[in-house]
């Protein structure tokens, strides 16, 4: 599969120079957009497969040579656009095209949501999707063409257009996001073409680097006694918790636990909790005032460093234990009140799960997720439901052992895992003999460690 990544490098110089580069760029597209629109039913009809021979039809109805002359008016994209450069003409021509054809899928689905409801009898509201002829939009840059990077670290020449003209401009870019201490960060990684985006007052150019990384081959578990060592597979499964950022467990698929993480930057939630007791206090105070978006800045980074940091040992304790698959439960929305509302609105638990999956995608390891129903209600020992305490760290078996509730979750976050892996190739017929010795995988939301380890002991 292929992995891509963004280099965002601040432009050091010359940010007032690239506002008119920008503006050309987006009339340039909204004058493709409206061709698109009109030729849309044309170069649909002639079964243009690719994105190659569609582009290449647009610019032909609006590109003038030596050898097409006959091009209306209304269609000759060289009155406005003088000397636009080709790569950067056909870069918008594509991406023109991509607007004009989901438009009109989103158009396609609507109407076939409307017809159905007309043929129900129910009443429609839904308004129809709209065509942006003005999207935001910034300009990329092709090498050679419009862009040369040259010997000195951080300086290269671009073509803008200033004073009705393309020119090439000498400017210069901060390196700093390219390297992790004193390590290149994208090592093995091809780099594309820079793209030229405009936040706020500041320009940056954007560079994106893609590597070609073989996944791991999907696991595959048998339940034949001679097939057991050969295939002893490892997973960390991640319970994703609000006292503790998570808790993870290395497993094996005969129900081994090898090793297990316990990750909580507690002097970052500290910090932020009082920065939100300062704000809250504040409010109290004045509806407005300039000291809360400061300390609202310093939460929101606080935030991001407990992400980042939560992310990074999760794949560092991957990557040590030489694992084939991450696993996490699929958490959906959740509800609370007071101080639990406000920890469930900084949990970001979506973006671990999603920067997990590609950062561990980079290394070849594969990522899961799995029903997350019961998960920290049951014993990890078959013995039943648990009894938590208030804080809801610690949790009470029915036989009293008193256990880490995250810890335990994760346990059985694995065993869920390794329980749908073995299952998947198996006939019903064998399910049925399966489930008649272990009652309890007939239903998947109860199973736990034991289920595991009692499903290893069957002999097929």
């Amino acid at each position: 599969m292929k992995i891509v990544k963004t280099a965002k490098l601040k432009k050091a110089s010359h940010t007032n120079f690239f506002d008119d580069t920008i503006d050309i760029y987006l009339k340039a597209l909204t004058f493709y957009i409206k061709i698109c629109e009109l030729e849309y039913r044309n170069y649909s009809k002639n079964n243009y497969n690719f994105s190659n021979e569609k582009m290449k039809y647009i610019e032909e109805l609006t590109h003038k040579t030596a050898t097409r002359t006959n091009i209306p008016e209304e269609y000759d994209f060289s009155i406005n656009f003088y000397k636009f450069p080709s790569y950067l003409r056909r870069s918008v021509i594509m991406e023109a095209i991509g607007i004009v054809v989901s438009h009109n899928s989103r158009y396609k689905n609507w109407e076939e949501k409307r017809n159905t409801c007309i043929i129900s009898g129910k009443k429609f509201y839904e308004k129809p999707p709209t065509l942006q002829y003005e999207p935001k939009s910034f300009p990329t840059f092709y090498k050679t063409n419009t862009f040369e990077k040259k010997e000195e670290k951080g300086q290269a020449k671009i073509k803008i257009f200033k004073n009705n003209d393309w020119i090439w401009l000498d400017i210069s870019f901060n390196c700093k996001n390219l390297y992790s201490s004193k390590d290149f960060r994208f090592k093995g990684f091809k780099e594309c073409n820079p793209s030229l985006v405009k936040k706020g007052k500041k320009y940056f150019l954007h560079f994106s680097y893609e590597k070609n990384v073989k996944l791991q081959a999907p696991i595959k578990l048998s339940l034949k006694e001679e097939k057991k060592e050969k295939e002893q597979q490892r997973i960390i499964s991640v319970d994703l918790g609000l006292t503790n950022s998570a808790v993870c467990s290395c497993i094996t698929n005969n129900g081994t636990v090898i090793d297990r993480l316990f990750i909580n930057q507690s002097k970052e939630k500290d910090h932020r909790s009082t920065l939100l007791g300062k704000i809250s206090k504040i409010k109290r105070i004045s509806s407005i005032n300039t000291k809360e978006l400061t300390l609202y800045k310093k939460v929101n980074n606080l935030s991001k460093q407990i992400v980042q940091d939560t992310i990074n040992k999760i794949v560092d304790f991957a990557i040590k234990n030489n694992v084939h698959t991450i696993v996490f439960e699929h958490l959906g929305k959740i509800k609370g009140k007071g101080s639990l509302k406000q920890k469930i609105h900084y949990w970001n638990k979506n973006t671990i799960q999603d920067k997990v999956k590609k950062k561990a995608h980079g290394f070849g390891i594969r990522f899961s997720r799995i029903n997350p129903k019961n998960t920290s209600a049951l014993a990890f020992d078959g013995s039943g439901k648990v009894i938590r305490n208030n804080k809801k760290d610690l949790c009470r078996f029915s036989s009293g052992k008193q256990y880490h509730s995250d810890l335990n979750a994760s346990y059985n976050i694995a065993s869920r895992y390794f329980i749908r892996e073995y299952f998947k190739p198996l006939s019903e017929k064998k399910r049925l003999i399966i489930q008649a010795k272990v009652p309890e995988l007939s239903n998947r939301s109860l199973c736990s460690l034991s289920s595991l380890i009692r499903l290893n002991e069957v002999v097929v």
